[in-house]
Order: C-alpha cells, then sequence, then structure tokens
C-alpha cells in the first residue's frame, strides 16, 4: 500500500516539474512578445492568406495556456493551446528546418519538438494533485 502512495506522490511531483518547465520557458516567449511586439508574426500570418488581428493569438498560446497550465486550471486545455501553438510556429516559421541538422549535431527545431511533446504529455497526463484544479478535476 505504502509503495502505491509512494508512486502516486512522485508521479504528481513528476507533473509538477514537466508543468513548470513548460510553462515558464513558453512565458518567456510570451513576454518577449507583449514587450517587443508581434510586427513579426503579424508579417507571418498576413503572408500566409490570414487576417493580421490572428497574430494576437498568440498571447493566447504564450501566455494564458501556460498559466493555465502551471497553476494547473484546465491543464490540458492549456496544454492543446500550447501544443496547437507549437504546431502553428513551426509550420509558419521553421518547416524549412524540419529535416536539419543543427550546428552541434542535433535536430535544427529540437527546442520547438520538445515543446510540442512536452505540451502533448501534459494534454494525456492532466496537472496531478499538485495544482489549483486538484487532480480529480474533469480537465486537469
Amino acid at each position: 500500500m505504502q509503495a502505491a502512495a509512494s508512486y502516486s506522490t512522485s508521479a504528481d511531483l513528476g507533473k509538477l516539474v514537466l508543468r513548470s518547465a513548460l510553462a515558464i520557458l513558453i512565458l518567456f516567449h510570451g513576454v518577449a512578445k507583449l514587450t517587443g511586439g508581434i510586427g513579426f508574426i503579424s508579417g507571418l500570418v498576413t503572408k500566409y492568406g490570414l487576417p493580421p488581428e490572428a497574430a494576437y493569438l498568440v498571447f493566447v498560446g504564450e501566455i494564458i495556456a501556460p498559466l493555465m497550465v502551471l497553476f494547473g486550471i484546465w491543464t490540458r486545455i492549456g496544454a492543446a493551446i500550447i501544443a496547437i501553438n507549437m504546431a502553428v510556429a513551426i509550420l509558419l516559421v521553421h518547416v524549412g528546418e524540419l529535416l536539419d541538422i543543427g550546428k552541434t549535431g542535433g535536430w535544427a527545431l529540437e527546442l520547438q519538438g520538445m515543446f510540442l511533446a512536452t505540451a502533448i504529455a501534459i494534454m494525456l497526463l492532466g496537472a496531478g494533485r499538485y495544482s489549483l484544479g486538484g487532480s480529480g478535476g474533469r480537465w486537469n
């Protein structure tokens, strides 16, 4: 019985570490866009035929969703938004690098790939008990 409780505690702590790492690292990108503007993204979305206002969705994917994940409020939804945000970023900015190897021998998109994979993992795992929504919350 104690082994199951120990596993549950370490699994929940692992979810907290995973959530925190993804959310904080993505938030840095969101804050940079808040302070530096989204002109670059506006240009990209209009280049692909989307209205320039669509660029503001980056704030949902890089500010609101990471805060949801960090605090464990509707964590699965927040993680899904981050995953979609990363997929769109890869398609709009990095599609030409999909098969490239970086200067140090790693995949050129390893950061974007790690963000995407981590968001999918959190979407599947949920928040765990160390969250405002609690482990029993429907969306956590």
